[in-house]
């Protein structure tokens, strides 16, 4: 159960290999910086361990130096020197090599497009920055690099092929040889640290003078990010509460090195539009295996880790509602926690999902309770707004708290959140979705989509 999310996996079934099965997980979980499992049964648990001495001290994170070979890295250099067009695509291998990657982008004269799990690591102090891909980004980041000549690839492992370009020259250098081509065909692939090579690859670059196609994704972005924003916005009176304004007010209010958690589903798109990182902040989430549910138990556990840190959880009513014992552990510890509940009434990624694909909703809809009358029940602070002129206030007192609070947040069900052309294929399942509504007699639901005007 543990081996698909732990770098190392064991069992312990007698007492003799204790020693050396838990120096080798520490060391896993410090060299990989990933997490190490070991299994103890109680019965075992009780017997006498051996005492060797540790084969290895591993105090700290080893930092070797790993770069592609000399005649690798002039492979890349021509490639990318030949190259009009080249646009950079970089995820959370890029940690930590955030200037070489702006000197490589302004060589090469290449707009950045970032995964998300490379925001945190690519978006701040970035003036090459122009968004995000995928179907938690816009279109800026996709046509950037639909458009390119040379897609390099930086530390990602970005899954969706539909994204990729299908003319480009693409190059990618990872740490990790198994992920070199397993998401589309490469033109050249490279095992290496990405820090570490692009400091190697900088002055084998010939710097570039034409900005036509940085410029032109710069425009693009400028133009998409103020559409974002024009949506980020509340009217006192106006119910529902826009989740974007939500979002944007939580990130305005936030200490600068926050630690946000954002739960599978629509909190991770909202955070991943709306969130500002600055190199202090960090977000996290369940963005490899996609558990529902992952933000409450992840932000306990930031907490845990930095306790002097402001840690704010974005949940969805549905995710926390799956592990809503949680808040028992946050009050037992009692972990200054701040939980922001999109309180939608569903598990709303889903919903639109069987929209688009023109199916009926079935066992979406959440009946929940009032979520912040409950954490005043066990003695947390509870807020619940359902005005968009009682956000800011009411979040502005929940991190002045000291301890944990909980923000009944009541958003707009159903807000729009897709890329254009998922959002239009939406419009096409929309449609079947409304046929199949009169037809099974839900024509009420139907006048209050409408009414919303957001189905446009």
């Amino acid at each position: 159960m543990f081996k698909d999310c732990s770098h190392y996996c064991e069992p312990i079934s007698n007492a003799a290999p204790m020693p050396r099965v838990l120096g080798l997980a520490i060391q896993a979980a410090i060299g990989r910086q990933g997490v190490s499992v070991v299994t103890i049964p109680g019965d075992v648990a009780l017997l006498e361990a051996p005492t060797d001495e540790p084969r290895l001290a591993c105090a700290e994170a080893p930092s070797p130096t790993i770069r592609p070979s000399t005649a690798e890295l002039d492979q890349l250099a021509t490639l990318l020197n030949q190259a009009r067009k080249v646009t950079i695509l970089g995820g959370a291998g890029c940690a930590g090599a955030h200037a070489e990657l702006i000197a490589t982008a302004g060589a090469l004269k290449a707009p950045i497009v970032h995964a998300l799990r490379g925001k945190e690591y690519i978006e701040y102090d970035n003036p090459f920055d122009v968004g995000l891909t995928g179907l938690l980004g816009f279109s800026s980041g996709y046509y950037a690099i639909m458009d390119c000549d040379v897609l390099l690839m930086l530390g990602t492992d970005f899954p969706y092929q539909q994204f990729y370009p299908e003319k480009a020259a693409i190059a990618q250098v990872d740490l990790r040889p198994e992920n070199l081509g397993r998401r589309t065909r490469l033109t050249l692939g490279l095992v290496g640290d990405v820090r570490d090579t692009l400091a190697a690859l900088l002055p084998l670059l010939h710097p570039k003078q034409d900005r036509a196609h940085l410029d032109k994704a710069l425009r693009h972005y400028a133009s998409n990010r103020a559409g974002l924003d024009d949506l980020a916005k509340g009217t006192p009176g106006r119910k529902p509460i826009h989740p974007q304004y939500l979002t944007r007010i939580v990130n305005e209010l936030a200490a600068p090195d926050a630690i946000f958690t954002a739960d599978v589903g629509s909190p991770t798109m909202w955070a991943a539009r709306y969130l500002t990182m600055n190199g202090k902040r960090r977000l996290l989430g369940s963005f490899n295996h996609g558990s529902m549910a992952n933000a409450m138990p992840q932000a306990i556990g930031a907490q845990l880790a930095f306790p002097g840190r402001q840690v704010i959880s974005l949940s969805g009513d549905g995710g926390l509602s799956m592990l809503m014992g949680d808040l028992l552990t946050i009050r037992q510890l009692k972990l200054p926690v701040k939980i922001v509940v999109f309180n939608n009434g569903a598990l709303g990624f889903v919903e639109l999902e069987m929209k688009a694909a023109g199916l009926l909703d079935y066992g979406t809809t959440l009946d929940n309770p009032d979520f912040a009358k409950m954490a005043e029940a066990i003695g947390i602070r509870g807020f619940r707004v359902e005005d968009p002129g009682e956000v800011p206030a009411a979040i502005q007192a929940a991190l002045a708290h000291d301890g944990p609070v909980l923000i009944d947040a009541l958003v707009n069900r159903q807000e729009l959140s897709m890329p254009p052309k998922i959002e239009l294929d939406q419009a096409k399942g929309f449609s079947l979705y409304m046929i199949k509504a009169v037809m099974s007699g839900k024509g009420d639901e139907i006048l209050d989509l409408a009414r919303t005007n957001l189905w446009r």
